[in-house]
């Protein structure tokens, strides 16, 4: 997987999207809980849940699905008033973007044995064919080690920089909309 510091970097990017009327730290802040959560699966290995099962990690909680179920019940929650208006519409792909996000970065890491994107209807795992992100270990004390410097350096590489590069172009585009008008 990669590690939180990269899914949630991703949000926090995907977030700078947004223009001041739906733009706020709750807005992003949603938006880093949805690109995390998918990882709650590991606590499945804490009651035998076996690494490939359905509900194993990186199974139905990376799945797309998935990621529409949380989107939902997060515009639900959060932003109930907004879902009639337009706003809905972005609110929700927003937090599907985030989400969805996780799958797609840990289907560019090195380790693990895929992810299920379409569950539950076909529970394959897959990976991208360029996996260039270190995979992270589980755990904490695992992380602040060798092999975690070794995440956190190709992190950079492959999700900072692109993520920096999507602040920067927003930032562009929502200014040369203000200086037009």
């Amino acid at each position: 997987m990669a590690s939180i510091f990269a899914h949630g970097l991703t949000a926090f990017a995907f977030s700078k999207s947004f223009k001041n009327d739906l733009y706020s730290i709750k807005l992003w802040s949603l938006g880093v809980i949805c690109a995390i959560l998918p990882d709650v699966d590991v606590l499945g290995f804490k009651f035998g849940i076996a690494y490939g099962d359905f509900w194993g990690h990186r199974g139905f909680t990376h799945s797309l699905l998935f990621a529409c179920i949380l989107s939902l019940l997060i515009c639900f929650l959060f932003y109930r008033k907004k879902m009639k208006a337009y706003q809905g519409v972005f609110l929700f792909i927003y937090f599907f973007s985030c989400t969805a996000s996780h799958g797609v970065l840990d289907a560019m890491t090195t380790g693990g044995l895929g992810i299920a994107f379409l569950s539950p209807f076909d529970t394959t795992r897959y990976f991208f064919p360029f996996r260039p992100i270190q995979v992270s270990p589980i755990g904490a004390s695992r992380f602040f080690s060798q092999w975690g410097l070794k995440v956190i350096l190709s992190e950079l590489i492959w999700v900072g920089i692109p993520a920096l590069g999507y602040i920067m172009i927003t930032y562009l585009v929502h200014n040369s909309f203000k200086s037009k008008n």
